[in-house]
């Protein structure tokens, strides 16, 4: 997000406090925390351009497209995403937690990466007609045939990524990424003027992903003949494994609402849905997983200094939902005018679906920060438990909730999305000893202090802006973003000043005091 996110924020205030009492504990924290805001700052600083440049081809394009094409495309992406999770990626992210790392085993994860999304490329290209026949859409098939390509990318991706990640590198990944993001809106922008519909959604990732492969392994120099001689790696099996199924039962829980409703809905009604969660999620699937991928070597390193650690995640957690909740709330409460203002008129059954949906992002987003830690503690079996409780208490709401139409969808997350952040939290409490009582102390005044401004906003739509501007859907959002902006600062500034301070320094982009801390 920033070079002073809440991680290097975090990693250098817990490493500050924990070198008065064990110097033997990092040998050079502050090189340690110049690195993590090194990379904060390439890494998330390029994520967010990267999103400015496509969201605003998105917008674009949205306006183009049809919201049967969105949904004829969220039906192709269930599958995509089902197999991709066997794209092999865990293997090379074990390359990350290796002590000693070699040729040979490098050589190897490429190998593994080759073979796995061969074999899924052509599971995706035979099962292609199966999938079409369940939702009842022939063109899914194509569709899916083509995406096939995508998969072919990934190992020229993976171990680049992988070995620039554990080196703190982001620099060059950010400029890949960049480069990738500007070509696909270009294209996906020729293609919808072109009238190519739906398949702008298909072909615009491809290129993407293949800019992207090329890129990264041009720039990282780690282009190497594959080994199929897979003696040896039993530790990168393990811990592929191990990320390998939390990614299945993470796809389990959010891609089963798009398979049960792709069947009983139209292609319309399921391109609504879809949009609506892409908006709704935009922050915690956006912007906390690049921080996460930071996370995890960072904490990595702190793995022998567990009260550091600690400190660090529940500092993290609370500099991150002073920023997002604040979001999410204010969403809730203006999600017409925003949704007329970006979209426009074609998306005006989306409002209710984000009005409910925005209110289960934080808990999401809060869930979504256990699993570095955990896994850079060696301990990748407890969000493999917490991905299969997910998908449990997910999929049980998402079969139950269709009958209420695609509201009662919405708000399936509503429910199931607390269930499982207090399910990860008791998971986790044996091994990073944050409870229930330590994480409420936490978000408390984040969560408050939105709240609060959620009621100062909604009362000046209810009172002043639907009724005078009701015809202008961008002023006012303007009027909404403001009283927000005002409300949320005050109110800060009047319960606790220091964490105004902490806010307005993550913004700019400068480094936290250590008073505010």
């Amino acid at each position: 997000m920033s070079s002073t996110s809440p991680l290097s924020a975090s990693v250098s205030a817990s490493q500050t406090t924990s070198s008065s009492t064990d110097s033997s504990v990092a040998p050079a924290p502050s090189s340690l925390a110049s690195d993590v805001r090194r990379a904060i700052i390439w890494r998330s600083g390029s994520q967010i351009a990267a999103q400015v440049i496509t969201w605003s081809s998105t917008l674009i394009v949205m306006r183009l497209l049809l919201p049967a094409d969105y949904g004829l495309f969220a039906m192709s992406l269930v599958m995509l995403s089902f197999l991709n999770f066997l794209n092999g990626y865990g293997f090379a992210s074990a390359l990350v937690q290796e002590r000693d790392l070699n040729p040979h085993r490098i050589r190897q994860a490429f190998g593994l990466l080759l073979v796995a999304n061969v074999v899924i490329a052509a599971t995706q290209w035979i099962a292609a007609p199966y999938v079409a026949a369940y939702y009842g859409q022939p063109v899914v098939a194509d569709m899916l045939r083509v995406q096939t390509l995508i998969y072919l990318s990934t190992p020229f991706i993976a171990i680049p990524e992988v070995l620039m990640g554990r080196s703190l590198d982001f620099r060059s990944q950010a400029v890949v990424n960049l480069v990738s993001a500007l070509t696909g809106s270009v294209l996906s922008l020729v293609l919808a003027l072109a009238d190519f519909g739906v398949w702008t959604l298909v072909y615009a990732p491809i290129v993407m992903f293949w800019v992207r492969a090329i890129g990264l392994s041009w720039m990282a120099r780690v282009l190497v003949w594959p080994s199929f001689d897979f003696r040896g790696c039993g530790g990168i099996f393990r811990f592929g494994l191990a990320i390998l199924l939390t990614q299945l039962f993470w796809l389990v829980q959010t891609q089963t609402d798009i398979f049960v409703i792709g069947r009983q809905f139209s292609p319309h009604e399921v391109g609504v849905y879809s949009q609506a969660v892409f908006l709704a999620t935009i922050f915690y699937a956006r912007f906390v997983p690049p921080l996460n991928e930071v996370a995890f070597p960072a904490y990595a390193r702190m793995q022998d200094d567990l009260p550091g650690l600690r400190r660090a995640f529940l500092r993290s957690a609370r500099l991150i939902l002073l920023i997002a909740a604040p979001l999410y709330v204010g969403m809730a409460v203006s999600a017409k005018p925003l949704v007329a203002t970006l979209f426009g008129p074609t998306w005006a059954e989306l409002p209710p679906l984000v009005e409910v949906m925005a209110l289960a992002m934080p808990f999401m987003t809060i869930q979504i920060l256990f699993a570095p830690a955990l896994n850079a503690m060696g301990k990748p079996s407890i969000p493999v438990r917490v991905g299969i409780a997910g998908a449990i208490i997910f999929g049980i709401a998402f079969f139950l909730a269709p009958r209420f139409g695609l509201i009662g969808i919405a708000a399936a997350w509503c429910v199931a999305s607390p269930l499982l952040l207090f399910v990860t939290l008791q998971l986790s409490k044996p091994y990073l000893g944050i409870g229930l009582t330590e994480m409420l102390l936490a978000l408390r005044f984040p969560v408050e202090c939105s709240l609060l401004m959620g009621l100062v906003v909604w009362a000046t739509n209810h009172w002043l802006a639907a009724p005078l501007l009701h015809a202008w859907a961008a002023l006012q959002l303007v009027v909404l973003v403001i009283a927000g902006v005002a409300s949320y600062g005050g109110i800060i500034h009047l319960r606790d000043r220091n964490a105004l301070i902490e806010v307005w320094h993550l913004i700019r982009r400068q480094p936290v005091p250590a008073a505010a801390a």
